[in-house]
């Protein structure tokens, strides 16, 4: 069961990204400020739910939380900066979009760049330990799915709609047959077969 809060201090924000590990698209990060009583019964790390449920929890999310923000860094971005500092640059720009300046910070993950005077805490495994990074977790991918999907219109060939830029097999035989377009991550060597791992 997830924990409502790391502490009850001051209010905190609980931040993960979606896409770290894609060939092509942005990465998208998510920030979310929950009350100290948010419940929900299906809310848990995105990975562990489906589609459906994402989708179901992703309003209920924007409507109960006290401040969210979602944010992307583009491929292009990406490849100039590295996608560790582009996960880490989207964090930061969702930070900044908040109207509610939180007093912690809770961070999916082991590594964070830390955010002006703003205390963090980085906790591996966090979307499946506190109520507000699985908020985020839902909020970054059902956020970045949708444009993926959007993207999959102007490229369909690369089946973006089911596999959301993620280095699966129908996608890797796509940029064999038709190469990589504007959209990928020109500095991911996406041939590794090591890489799908990541």
């Amino acid at each position: 069961m997830l924990a409502p809060y790391f502490q009850d201090r001051v209010k905190e924000a609980g931040l993960d990204e979606a896409g770290r590990g894609c060939f092509a698209g942005p990465v998208f990060a998510a920030a979310v400020i929950l009350p100290y009583d948010f419940f929900h019964p299906l809310l848990n790390d995105s990975k562990q739910l489906s589609e459906k449920e994402r989708d179901l929890l992703r309003p209920i999310i924007e409507k109960e939380s006290i401040d969210f923000a979602v944010s992307a860094i583009d491929n292009d971005e990406i490849d100039c900066i590295n996608i560790l500092q582009a996960s880490f640059k989207a964090m930061h720009v969702s930070i900044d979009k908040l109207l509610l300046i939180p007093g912690l910070l809770l961070i999916d993950g082991n590594r964070f760049k830390p955010y002006t005077a703003i205390p963090h805490e980085c906790i591996i495994k966090g979307d499946g330990k506190y109520a507000s990074i699985a908020a985020a977790s839902v909020l970054a991918k059902t956020y970045r799915d949708e444009y993926m999907r959007q993207l999959h219109a102007e490229y369909p060939h690369y089946c973006w709609h089911t596999n959301k830029g993620y280095g699966t097999s129908e996608h890797r035989l796509a940029i064999e047959q038709h190469g990589l377009c504007k959209y990928h991550r020109k500095s991911f060597n996406i041939f590794r077969e090591e890489f799908q791992e990541i």
